[in-house]
């Protein structure tokens, strides 16, 4: 038996974002970007380890507006749309960089962005089904998260608003996996004792605390976070390992910030002649990132030279092993105190691997060969496989937390956002009142009291607060709430005054159309 765990945790998540009403939204290009940057190449490193026939586990939480997008026909042809005109840029890019050092860029983005293509269409378009593949090969166990990744510690106000963003994303869950979810990815791992109590109503075994969430829980847990901890509902919090996190996460000291890595903030969506990239970025002229980028990070520089995919791919290679190495000398190190094999929490944001770090995705295929083939020390496990191992575990109370800036709940409850909360909390009270009104209702009753209630946990998705609190794209954040917070009002309106507006209301269906299968009963009072 190896001596200690390592449990990868991979967190992949968007705000809904689905806008017919434009036929260019820049907003959807986050949705277009990460399925071409982050999650098909994620399914090229799964696939090819699965072909090769090594056997790994790693963790994956598919947020339930993610699952609700990869799904939806209407953004899958836009996709399609988006990806065209990306194979379109690359044939153009081919001859106007013939002759230069940037030619075989040219040459390898064409090529990936037609593997894309196939990969995209080998599924039908469904990239859950790729994943959910993996999950049946027993390599990946996929969790959840909440329904629209509302900030669960500052909704808590009126409990049953934390019930309703986890009921109606297990019910989600259940619709593309066929049973209810392991474990929950508490959004933004913010926590506040209690919320335990409503995942423990869905069988939910697990969820993910930050470090401090942990050691300052109460009482302090004998084995740090190198060991989960049962809350006293008997749901296991797990801890996030600093050290792991960083090598990782910080630009300034882990690998992404490396020298021969790509260069994110360098794309010809800007270096470019506007009327040569015109018709590939927004139709009004605005730069934008096109996903082509020739250039590595070299130094702390404007300087920048060519990006050599050889030269990433070596070190990909060497990060990865550097921290195999580093977790293999941690866990000697902790075994000698344990009286366990210790467990060693990674999370991540999965939209880090590809997107941001481009490289990402090759470094993860690197590190699982690497354990599987080059170590004795380390075994890959999964949250659920650790908790069948070790059933026994010490009871503690995790402290209020998160794993935003300063470790509590200040991003998102701060002087640009704090004016949100009081009508998420009229809204969730009046959504209340509305589902314990109406037990029973049919017709056109029943279609709007559901869109009620997709438009409030519209209004609750934590990406709003935060998009404010870091002020890019804030006036989008603020527009997206107001939106949903009028088209709950006017809806609550109609109801209580019996004068429901039907062809509104289709309107509001047919334009946010997530969560086809709710039922607004979830906010019924217990």
């Amino acid at each position: 038996m190896r001596k200690g765990y390592l449990a990868i945790v991979l967190h992949a998540h968007l705000p809904f974002v689905r806008h017919p009403e434009h036929s260019f939204a820049l907003e959807e290009r986050w949705l277009y970007e990460a399925i071409t940057e982050c999650y098909i190449p994620l399914i090229w490193a799964f696939e090819a380890l699965v072909n090769d026939g090594v056997r790994f586990r790693l963790t994956l939480s598919l947020s339930p507006p993610l699952l609700s997008m990869l799904t939806d026909e209407f953004l899958r042809q836009r996709y399609l749309h988006h990806l065209h005109k990306l194979l379109e840029l690359t044939d153009k890019e081919t001859w106007r960089t013939a002759g230069t050092p940037f030619f075989p860029l040219a040459q390898m983005y064409q090529a990936r962005f037609r593997r894309v293509r196939d990969t995209f269409n080998a599924y039908g378009g469904n990239l859950i089904a790729a994943f959910k593949k993996f999950q049946e090969a027993g390599c990946l166990e996929i969790i959840t998260t909440a329904a629209t990744h509302g900030y669960l510690p500052l909704l808590f106000v009126n409990p049953q608003a934390v019930a309703a963003q986890i009921a109606v994303a297990v019910k989600l869950y259940r619709r593309h996996f066929g049973h209810n979810p392991p474990g929950f990815w508490l959004p933004e791992c913010a926590y506040t004792p209690g919320i335990d109590a409503y995942l423990k109503k869905h069988g939910i075994r697990y969820f993910f605390v930050d470090t401090h969430g942990l050691l300052f829980g109460s009482h302090r847990p004998r084995f740090g976070v190198f060991a989960p901890v049962f809350c006293p509902t008997g749901v296991a919090a797990f801890g996030r390992d600093v050290e792991s996190s960083k090598q990782v996460w910080s630009a300034k000291e882990g690998y992404p910030g490396d020298f021969d890595y790509r260069e994110y903030y360098r794309d010809i969506g800007y270096d470019l002649d506007l009327e040569y990239i015109r018709d590939y970025i927004h139709p009004d002229g605005i730069r934008i990132n096109t996903g082509l980028k020739y250039y590595r990070i070299t130094g702390k520089t404007e300087h920048k030279e060519p990006y050599v995919p050889e030269w990433a791919r070596e070190k990909a290679a060497t990060h990865a092993g550097n921290f195999m190495f580093n977790r293999e000398h941690q866990i000697r190190y902790l075994s000698r105190f344990m009286d366990r094999p210790p467990l060693i929490v990674a999370p991540y944001d999965a939209e880090l691997f590809g997107h941001w770090w481009f490289e990402g995705p090759q470094w993860l295929e690197f590190l699982v060969r690497k354990i599987t083939y080059d170590q004795e020390i380390i075994e890959l496990v999964t949250p659920s496989d650790y908790l069948r191992r070790h059933p026994c575990n010490q009871v503690v109370t995790p402290c209020p937390s998160s794993w935003g800036n300063k470790g509590y709940h200040e991003v998102w409850l701060c002087g640009a956002n704090d004016w949100i909360y009081r009508h998420l909390h009229w809204g969730a009270d009046r959504m209340v009142e509305l589902a314990n009104r109406f037990p029973e209702s049919s017709g056109m009753l029943r279609r709007a009291l559901n869109q009620a209630a997709r438009e409030l946990l519209l209004a609750q998705s934590s990406d709003w607060p935060f998009i404010m609190a870091t002020g890019t794209m804030v006036e989008y954040a603020v527009r997206r709430f107001q939106t949903h917070m009028a088209n709950f009002i006017g809806i609550y309106r109609q109801i209580t005054e019996n004068r429901v507006e039907d062809g509104w209301i289709e309107e509001l269906e047919s334009h946010n159309n997530i969560f086809p299968e709710i039922d607004y009963r979830v906010f019924t009072k217990d």
